[in-house]
């Protein structure tokens, strides 16, 4: 793993998270971020090492590797901190009590695969951008 990289653990068979890894790609200009499917070796070995509920945190988990990780909303306000324009302002969210962000989180994330669906397998990058994933 390339120093100073954070890595993007995603569920991989969501159209969802899917589309998000495609905006992140697009808005990565300084190449900071990997990617990793949940579903994947690297991050079906980091959730057993770290004894990650799956039923709690099932659909984004952002990794800064020697130093902490993310879940839910916290993990989106995380890596939206790094895009250009406006996105690093959604930063004032991170006042907002984490429970109350993970309400509005959590529902999107129930209704996800009613609302965009599902893929039946994750997503093969192409060989352009396949340096950025990990599994």
């Amino acid at each position: 793993m390339e120093s100073g990289k954070k890595i993007i653990l995603f569920d991989g068979v969501c159209n969802l998270c899917n589309a998000s890894v495609q905006y992140v790609l697009k808005k990565d200009k300084k190449d900071m971020f990997r990617f990793a499917s949940l579903q994947g070796e690297y991050g079906q070995n980091f959730i057993k090492e770290r004894n990650i509920d799956t039923t709690k945190v099932d659909s984004i988990i952002l990794v800064e590797p020697g130093t902490a990780y993310y879940v839910k909303s916290t993990a989106a306000l995380e890596i939206m901190r790094h895009f250009g324009g406006l996105w690093p302002s959604l930063a004032v969210f991170k006042w907002v009590p984490e429970g109350f962000r993970n309400i509005v989180y959590d529902f999107i994330a129930r209704n996800r695969y009613k609302w965009f669906g599902k893929k039946d397998q994750c997503m093969v990058p192409s060989l352009e951008l396949k340096t950025k994933f990990l599994d």
